[in-house]
């Protein structure tokens, strides 16, 4: 039989392994609150894995797994909502949806505690531009400085190749690095899901990962790849020659002492003319379809008389 000391025992011990709360890092998905919205706006346009909200694409496995809908593989949430999000701005011709689908794939995701680097996706999305990209890591972890320094400088490269403006990459930034030994993993966050404006941003807490000047450099000789339909690509220049020859007889009436009417013939005479056109062709290329198709060349038809024969 069971003793009341021992039961009493056993209850505490079923009470604090309730209370005790699975470990994790203060929460932190709402730091970037106006991303986050515009890519909601953006997926619920169509939402075929049926995920329920993008903030759970900002939470560790745990919690995220209650609203991934069809997607199985927890790691790769963050970029199933941004490829997905960035397909439906892109159908819909919404520029800012893309440039905001492409900064959501690269925000930090929550981890265990302060310093803990989250799981990258393996598996690769469907537009390149998502593909290229990975979330920022925990500025405490090691190696973070480099790593969100570089993910930052290739979301500008994206951003730039849609026709996006490469700085609004500095907004997927981060906080300052917290102390991996706080219990608390509260670290240099903040939370804030009524702040419209993202409490990162508000409350002046972002570390930019890399200067305007980096920023410009690493996107120096990119240009747009096509979202705009009013982007000309030069097809340089075409120079057209055209060259006709006339060759006309010249009679001559002379004087013989007979008859005034009889002709002598003269040199022939070669008339040529050289008409030379010069023109600069362009090509537009769709928001659908980024070769860029030239003009097709244009036909000059140069129409010559020769002058009548003349008599003298």
């Amino acid at each position: 039989m069971v003793s009341f000391k021992a039961f009493a025992l056993l209850s505490v011990i079923s009470s604090l392994a309730v209370a005790v709360p699975v470990r994790r890092e203060v929460p932190q998905e709402h730091s970037h609150e106006p991303i986050l919205t515009k890519v909601r706006q953006s997926l619920n346009l169509n939402n075929p894995d049926k995920i329920q909200d993008p903030v759970f694409a900002l939470l560790g496995d745990a919690a995220a797994k209650a609203g991934a809908g069809d997607i199985t593989d927890l790691a790769c949430l963050q970029q199933a909502v941004a490829d997905q999000a960035f397909t439906n701005a892109k159908a819909a011709g919404d520029l800012d949806g893309m440039v905001n689908a492409l900064i959501f794939r690269a925000i930090e995701r929550n981890t265990g505690g302060v310093g803990v680097k989250s799981a990258l996706c393996t598996q690769t999305a469907k537009n390149p531009e998502v593909a290229a990209l990975t979330q920022h890591q925990d500025p405490a972890s090691d190696g973070a400085a480099a790593t969100n320094k570089a993910i930052t400088l290739e979301l500008a490269k994206q951003i730039a190749a849609i026709g996006g403006n490469p700085l609004d990459a500095i907004k997927s930034g981060t906080f300052a690095p917290g102390d991996k030994n706080d219990s608390t993993g509260k670290g240099n966050s903040c939370d804030d899901a009524n702040d419209p404006n993202g409490c990162i941003f508000t409350q002046n807490l972002l570390v930019p990962d890399a200067t305007d000047d980096e920023i410009n450099a690493a996107v120096a000789g990119i240009s747009s790849s096509g979202s705009s339909t009013d982007d000309d690509a030069d097809c340089g220049e075409t120079t057209v020659t055209l060259t006709q020859t006339v060759t006309s007889t010249a009679a001559a009436s002379v004087a013989t002492g007979g008859s005034s009417n009889d002709d002598a013939d003269c040199d022939e005479q070669t008339i040529t003319v050289t008409l030379t056109q010069t023109v600069a062709a362009t090509a537009t290329a769709s928001s659908d379809d980024d070769t860029a198709t030239c003009a097709p060349a244009s036909t000059v038809t140069v129409t010559i008389t020769p002058a009548p024969t003349a008599r003298r």
